[in-house]
């Protein structure tokens, strides 16, 4: 039997709750001690943290429309069972790097899930100048094991073909992924924002960049077609909570088959974005260069390692029906193979550094900006930090081929910094 839908509150809440056995169990007590407080910060959705004496958890629940708009954005209510569907297939093969789901009901569009303490979201780590030592290898590690595993390299034909359907019908998230991220920031839309009047020249500079417009529909048209991986499709440092020790990816929701550097990109871009903000939260001209010296050590060893790990992965587990081992024997194959290994990693560069800054560029152009820089109160410093942001990202995105590894990534980071 299907539950109707209805949107839930705190009034309400409790009561699907404590018909859950597992769940009441966890939370104890009866459901009049317990505590509901809604803290969905996020552009879409309802979030729920439920405590009661033994515990707590929490609960997303998917809204008929995109909350940052209000109901004149219709969006189905389906997009909850991509999100769950994303998430088991990621704890298969990234154990102990995403939230354990409780319970998960369909008709409500209610995932029930693991409450996260004292975790914090990354963004707001990185806007108070923390460190976190574990984050490079945890979400290097995520994507290797995410992304090799759920691409044809790893997988039978049938099976990679078959989860690609699985995920065929989350059509409107990957049209938000469409429309605002390659096509608005480049044209005028209802939506757009940024900085005005201080962004308003390089806002109609990239309007008027046809080569710069060639590139992103490159990728846009990869983004619509090329299907080498379940994606989580939104994979920033507002999906990441994290403590010094633990990590946790969420908010799945925009999972699909696509591109491997969409979401490599995305954890690139946003780090960089990060990178650029700190001069607005600095309580002194240069009082964060070691913490911004630290961000971009971070951008490099998070491509160090899921390079290595992909290729553990691939060298290990060589059962896809792309590259068949058969194929490839003696000396002379195993030398082939390895030059093909490499060719393929230098594309996934070239292809993250392009999305990177395609994704910079949305963040500060488009609709959904990010906290690192909407928190700095004062508008010229914001627009000057988001200017260097900006520039940086035109150069990924039309020089992606030129960098040879992410070192040069950063170095170019550097050097518009130090232009300021």
């Amino acid at each position: 039997m299907t539950t109707a839908y209805r949107a839930l509150n705190d009034g309400t809440l409790p009561g699907v709750l404590s018909a859950l056995p597992d769940v009441r169990a966890r939370l104890g007590g009866a459901p009049e001690s317990w505590t509901v407080q809604e803290v969905g910060d996020g552009n879409l959705n309802l979030v729920f943290i439920i405590k009661g004496p033994a515990g707590a958890v929490v609960a997303k629940q998917a809204l008929p429309y995109v909350r940052l708009v209000g109901d004149s954005w219709p969006l189905p209510l389906d997009r909850s069972y991509y999100e769950h569907m994303a998430l088991s297939e990621q704890a298969r093969h990234a154990p102990g790097l995403v939230p354990k789901i409780h319970h998960f009901d369909r008709g409500l569009a209610l995932i029930v899930m693991e409450y996260l303490s004292p975790h914090i979201i990354m963004r707001k780590g990185l806007i108070r100048g923390t460190e976190y030592p574990l984050f490079a290898g945890h979400i290097a590690e995520f994507m290797a094991q995410t992304l090799f595993n759920t691409s044809a390299l790893a997988l039978p034909a049938a099976e990679h073909k078959q989860r690609i359907g699985a995920f065929a019908g989350n059509t409107e998230l990957c049209k938000i992924t469409e429309d605002l991220v390659f096509t608005d920031p480049y044209r005028i839309a209802k939506l757009n924002r940024w900085t005005t009047p201080y962004l308003d020249d390089i806002a109609a500079e990239f309007r008027r960049d046809e080569p710069l417009k060639i590139k992103v529909q490159e990728r846009k048209l990869q983004f619509l077609t090329s299907a080498e991986a379940m994606i989580h499709g939104d994979l920033h440092t507002g999906s990441i909570m994290l403590t010094p020790q633990d990590t946790r990816i969420i908010d799945p929701e925009f999972a699909f088959v696509g591109p491997m550097g969409f979401d490599i990109g995305a954890v690139i871009g946003n780090l960089l974005i990060a990178y650029y903000a700190q001069t607005g939260h600095e309580e002194r001209i240069g009082s964060r260069n070691a913490y911004r010296h630290w961000i971009l050590l971070q951008t490099e060893k998070v491509w160090r390692v899921f390079t290595k790990r992909f290729l553990e992965l691939w060298d290990a587990s060589r059962t896809g029906d792309a590259y068949m081992p058969e194929l490839f024997t003696g000396p002379e194959g195993a030398a082939a193979f390895a030059a093909e290994k490499q060719r393929f990693m230098r594309k996934l560069l070239t292809d993250s550094i392009s999305f990177a800054g395609i994704k910079m560029i949305r963040r500060i152009l488009g609709l959904a900006h990010t906290e690192d820089l909407e928190s700095i109160k004062d508008p010229p410093l914001r627009a000057k930090c988001e200017r260097q942001a900006l520039t940086l990202a035109r150069r990924l995105i039309l020089d992606a081929e030129r960098f040879s590894g992410m070192n040069e990534v950063t170095h170019a980071a550097r050097a518009v910094l130090g232009s300021r």
